[in-house]
């Protein structure tokens, strides 16, 4: 079994990279892959789309790079292969994002990533640091994971799902903020797994071992 991580040039892959290695040699789930080639991604097990920035430069540098959003989508949604977004890799799955200017996103789980307003004025945007996750509905994501085990979080925008069925936990910061949205085979995570250590393992390993 291989695992794929989209490499398009937006950000620093080494720290996922190094987390998704450790949990798929713990768990015996084959190799992981950091990739940037169209044929190597339709050819994966399971498909890794990670995202550092803003949703409207992620969405550009992915499709400035030929085929490989393409490529992405023909394995999840036509092969249904298990599929995880990562921070703007989870807000890229929406149907539209308004971050700086209107960009589409990939329209795979309606909703719109719209900026953080907090009720309570004191509370700083970005969202930065550990949170509580609070969970919507039972997935095999969470196995081992309940209510109150934290997660890192470093964003300014959010996603309003539409329909409430396919957030799967929040968080609390002056409002409620998505942080896992998923049906089928697709998973997205708000939250940067790789750095929330044991509950960000744990929820890999489980990625790792899904079968939708």
């Amino acid at each position: 079994m291989t695992t794929a991580i989209v490499d398009y040039e937006s950000g620093n892959l080494h720290s996922a990279q190094k987390a998704f290695e450790r949990m798929a040699r713990e768990g015996g789930h084959g190799d992981v892959i950091v990739t940037s080639d169209p044929d190597a991604v339709r050819r994966a097990d399971r498909i890794v789309l990670p995202g550092d920035g803003a949703f409207p430069a992620c969405r550009d540098q992915l499709f400035d790079h030929s085929g490989l959003f393409e490529a992405t989508q023909e394995a999840v949604i036509a092969g249904g292969k298990p599929f995880l977004g990562i921070c703007i890799g989870m807000q890229m799955m929406a149907t539209r994002g308004l971050e700086y200017r209107e960009t589409a996103g990939f329209d795979w789980i309606k909703g719109t990533v719209e900026k953080i307003t907090p009720k309570d004025p004191a509370l700083k945007v970005p969202h930065m640091g550990w949170n509580d996750l609070i969970i919507d509905h039972p997935h095999p994501i969470f196995d081992g994971i309940k209510t109150g085990d934290h997660a890192y979080f470093v964003h300014s925008y959010h996603m309003h799902v539409a329909d409430t069925a396919e957030r799967l936990a929040y968080v609390d910061y002056g409002g409620d903020i998505t942080a896992m949205i998923g049906r089928d085979n697709m998973i997205g995570m708000q939250f940067h797994p790789e750095k929330s250590q044991k509950t960000g393992l744990r929820l890999i390993a489980n990625f790792l071992g899904w079968a939708p």
